[in-house]
């Protein structure tokens, strides 16, 4: 549900004509579905990842795992001989850790690439070439606790191996390009992919400010703390104490939901500011539509998780929304302060509020930010764009291209399409 960018790639690839299997490591106990996912038929090319993690008896998970190998060995008997060798897996082996890991691809594919959406799925993806399950090509995209929180808390040589041996990282901003140049990872093997937006499905309206009619402002996020939600509200709350005709929904839903209601009643604010839940695509492109101001008061977390760019940012952009946030991780490099938006320190309740009062305040600068944000998302996240580059990125690495070689963003409409490729994500 909140991992939207994943779903467009996977979309954008079936409908140019490409084959797309997904691996999951469960599904969601969400009654929310985007569309799209009933629409392309989805779940019908997605299997599940039963790692037996749950079962705190560990002969209770040995035994799983070896009526799981005499059920599945004969579908692949040379992969699940190389999960068994303790001389390449050592103690892995011997308790069928790596088998597991590897059972569900086992009957699966044969597919060009296997792309590993953020940077711990890497590891997986080499595991199912050493063990022969595949033998394309390698893609790992980073987007923000895999390089932040993830990286502090397993150190610095975490993805070594994963560097030396992958064959292609995307990310969604230069600054997580720089992080991982500076853990070692090969420049000449990093580009910066964006999370893009599908422009004509943004409808951009003119707002007109009606005489003492409310400004919408919106949030949409996880309801974790690097999202700073907290921060949102506390600043939509003192910004309220000088503009009443304001209103502030919240989509999303997470662990902090509980407190973020209770501080919203502990400021005795809930006439104006409102926890709507998970909200699909759809849904979502609806709340934009009829917001003025989009708020992301993003933080880093105390073991130091920090976001990529928050793919809301576009949308907000796309429908013609000037945009409130934080100097956070790679949200600079998409709000420009002062001309799409504004930006604050991290957790600066005061600033938000002060940057939130001055979009209420003026009806016209709302306008014209919200326009220089769809221009810019135009012409660099426009995801036909990002699509396309996509493809063209898959099909020169199958051929053994340099990565540089696929055109940027903004130079890339138009690109032929490549003959169908098969990808497991």
């Amino acid at each position: 549900m909140s991992e939207t960018f994943i779903l467009r790639h996977i979309t954008g690839l079936r409908e140019r004509g490409h084959e797309v299997d997904i691996f999951a490591y469960g599904p969601t106990q969400d009654s929310t579905v985007h569309a799209d996912v009933g629409k392309y038929k989805l779940l019908a090319h997605t299997y599940y990842i039963d790692a037996y993690a749950l079962s705190l008896n560990g002969i209770v998970r040995l035994a799983k795992r070896i009526s799981r190998l005499i059920k599945n060995f004969s579908k692949n008997p040379e992969a699940a001989l190389k999960a068994l060798d303790p001389f390449k897996f050592g103690k892995e082996a011997i308790l069928l850790r790596v088998f597991n890991q590897i059972c569900p691809f086992l009957d699966k594919g044969p597919y060009d690439i296997v792309h590993c959406q953020f940077g711990p799925l890497g590891e997986l993806g080499l595991l199912l070439r050493d063990t022969g399950v595949f033998t394309g090509k390698i893609i790992t995209s980073f987007r923000g606790y895999d390089i932040s929180a993830y990286v502090r808390y397993y150190g610095s040589e975490i993805y070594h191996d994963l560097f030396r041996r992958g064959d292609l990282f995307l990310c969604v901003s230069e600054r997580i390009k720089e992080k991982l140049s500076g853990l070692g990872c090969d420049e000449g093997k990093i580009v910066v992919h964006r999370s893009g937006v599908d422009i004509p499905k943004c409808r951009s309206r003119a707002r007109v400010a009606e005489p003492n009619g409310a400004i919408k402002i919106l949030t949409v996020a996880r309801l974790a703390e690097k999202k700073g939600v907290e921060y949102g509200i506390r600043a939509v709350s003192a910004a309220l104490k000088k503009s009443q005709h304001v209103e502030y929904k919240i989509a999303g839903d997470g662990p902090l939901k509980g407190k973020l209601q209770s501080l919203i009643a502990e400021l005795k604010v809930g006439d104006k500011i409102e926890l709507v839940g998970w909200k699909s695509q759809g849904e979502i492109a609806e709340l934009l539509e009829k917001s003025d101001i989009l708020l992301a008061p993003s933080v880093t977390t105390e073991n130091g998780d920090e976001e990529g760019v928050p793919g809301v940012m576009m949308a907000a952009f796309a429908h013609g929304l000037p945009v409130v946030s934080t100097c956070h991780a790679g949200i600079p490099e998409v709000v420009k302060d002062g001309e799409s938006g504004f930006l604050v320190p991290e957790r600066d309740v005061g600033g938000l509020a002060e940057k939130l009062q001055s979009l209420i305040a003026q009806p016209g600068l709302r306008a014209a930010m919200g326009q220089k944000g769809r221009d810019f998302v135009n012409e660099h996240y426009n995801i036909e764009k990002l699509n396309d580059r996509l493809v063209e990125m898959y099909k020169g690495l199958s051929l053994g291209e340099s990565p540089s070689m696929a055109p940027t963003p903004s130079l890339s409409a138009g690109l032929p399409r490549s003959k169908p490729f098969s990808f497991r994500g």
